[in-house]
């Protein structure tokens, strides 16, 4: 006992002073005592770019951002930027404004659309400025700023569906828009020759359509290398809606035109149902939000300046030009046309119809091609989206970079899904509102929300009360125009010409 005694009066003194603690007793007396200290666990964490090892079973592996085509590379600037948000934020959807006014009139058409401009502008400055509202941290995709914001699980259901369903239905309707416009330049080219040369059906236009937007799209392999076709798209979105708007004025009104929205409909009900289908059509023009985040992400980001400062510059230079694009068009056609104009189709189905024996081939072929090239450089930005998802699915499961045949194949898949659909539901623009108001939210709703959730303002600030109730009347919005929308469904009917596009 004496030497087991002795042992540990051998390891006291060897314990270092760092070690002990010191107390006081009930007796006021001051004793030591050790402090045990517990080891850490081993870091059995491994590189997610290597990929060695087992992952803990908690942890979902995060690929590198530059093994994806969103992020791959991020040399963008202002310009890039601006060129991007363009592209994608002037749309065939742009065409029908003028159709708002027909049942909203001068004042409140106006108004709305004055209302609808700047929110949306609104909610892409809190989209921009929460890109980075973590410290060390990029938010390049919409969804994963929503899972920030709202955790794992709400945040996935709250986005994936309506950021891919906006996405890849965008392309469809490029595709049905695109291919027949092409049909329609065709048309025009030949004239009457065209049913002794056994022209192609409109299916096939949409196969052309497709084989030129995929060809661009396999020499594009991030949203980066699109910048140059974003750019093209650009020139060719806003020369269509300047070309179109100065049309008008100079061929002057057309006969009989009024100005009365009164006469558009005989009921209240109607009168109602046509309020809802003009705040649809204003609110579904503004397009491209659900890519705002990835455009930003193509841009580099340093602390002495943050990838916010280039995106700022170029949403003001872009939303400027698409302001001289949407007010003049909306304005102008309606003043052209008045009632007249055309309820499916808007001012495209107005000048292939009307303006088609009052203006030269050469500036309707004109328009047509603008429309066609648009439409094309379009995809490219929103197909990125759906390529990143489904890239991103390889790669966690490989643990690798995506290969370029796999890259090919993704792109090839995708465009010939997107064909099928197209081909299968040729009838989707008359379903626009309702396909549209699906996603509104992303665009006026999620934006107000996020940023409460992730800033946290003082509750009951004025910025929460804001935010607060533009989210809510952005999810209010959505449900009204998709309700506008079945409402229409139901008085007017459907031509559901399936596996028949004309």
């Amino acid at each position: 006992m004496q030497a087991a005694e002795m042992m540990d009066v051998c390891e006291q003194r060897e314990v270092s002073s760092d070690s002990k603690i010191h107390v006081m007793n009930d007796d006021s007396e001051i004793i030591s005592k050790l402090n045990y200290s517990i080891p850490p666990p081993p870091d059995h964490h491994h590189s997610n770019i290597t990929g060695g090892g087992d992952d803990p079973p908690n942890e979902i592996y995060q690929p590198p951002d530059e093994w994806l085509p969103i992020t791959q590379s991020r040399r963008g600037n202002s310009f890039t930027a601006t060129f991007h948000l363009l592209s994608s934020g002037i749309g065939i959807q742009t065409l029908s404004l003028p159709l708002a006014f027909v049942y909203l009139g001068w004042f409140w058409g106006t108004i709305c659309l004055s209302a609808a401009f700047l929110w949306q502008l609104y909610t892409i400055g809190l989209l921009v400025s929460l890109h980075e509202s973590v410290p060390g941290t990029r938010f390049s995709r919409y969804v994963q700023l929503s899972v920030a914001a709202f955790g794992v699980k709400l945040g996935k259901v709250f986005a994936i569906f309506p950021v891919l369903y906006l996405s890849g239905g965008s392309c469809v309707m490029f595709i049905i828009t695109g291919g027949g416009t092409m049909k329609l330049f065709y048309q025009l080219l030949c004239g009457d020759t065209c049913s002794n040369k056994h022209p192609l059906t409109t299916t096939e236009w949409f196969f052309v359509f497709v084989c030129i937007a995929i060809l661009v799209s396999l020499f594009c392999p991030n949203l980066h290398s699109v910048a140059l076709v974003s750019f093209l798209g650009a020139i060719m979105a806003v020369g269509y809606c300047t070309m179109l708007w100065v049309v008008f004025l100079a061929k002057g009104k057309a006969d009989g035109v009024v100005y009365d929205p009164s006469e558009t409909v005989e009921s209240d009900s109607g009168r109602v149902r046509s309020i809802f289908t003009a705040l649809g059509i204003i609110a579904v023009a503004f397009r491209g939000h659900n890519v705002v985040l990835e455009i930003q992400g193509t841009m580099p980001s340093t602390s002495n300046r943050a990838s916010s400062k280039f995106m700022l510059k170029g949403v003001i230079a872009s939303y400027l030009v698409i302001a001289m694009c949407f007010f003049p068009l909306s304005i102008v056609g309606y003043w052209a046309f008045g009632n007249k104009l055309p309820t499916n189709g808007g001012v495209l189905a107005a000048i292939s119809t009307t303006l088609n024996y009052h203006t030269s081939k050469p500036v309707l072929g004109l328009i047509y091609m603008q429309i066609i090239i648009s439409c094309v450089t379009a995809f490219q930005i929103y197909s990125m989206v759906v390529y990143d998802n489904l890239e991103r699915a390889y790669v966690s499961k490989a643990r690798r970079e995506c290969p370029k045949l796999v890259r090919m194949g993704i792109r090839i898949f995708f465009g010939g899904l997107t064909f099928f659909i197209s081909v299968v539901f040729p009838f989707l623009p008359s379903l626009a509102l309702i396909i549209g108001g699906v996603s509104l939210h992303l665009t006026f709703g999620y934006p107000c929300l996020m940023w409460i959730a992730i800033k946290r303002p003082p509750m009951k600030s004025v910025m929460w009360w804001l935010n607060l109730g533009l989210g809510c009347l952005g999810t209010a919005l959505s449900v009204l125009v998709v309700v506008g929308g079945v409402w229409n469904l139901v008085c007017r009917g459907l031509d559901a010409n399936f596996f028949h596009p004309r």
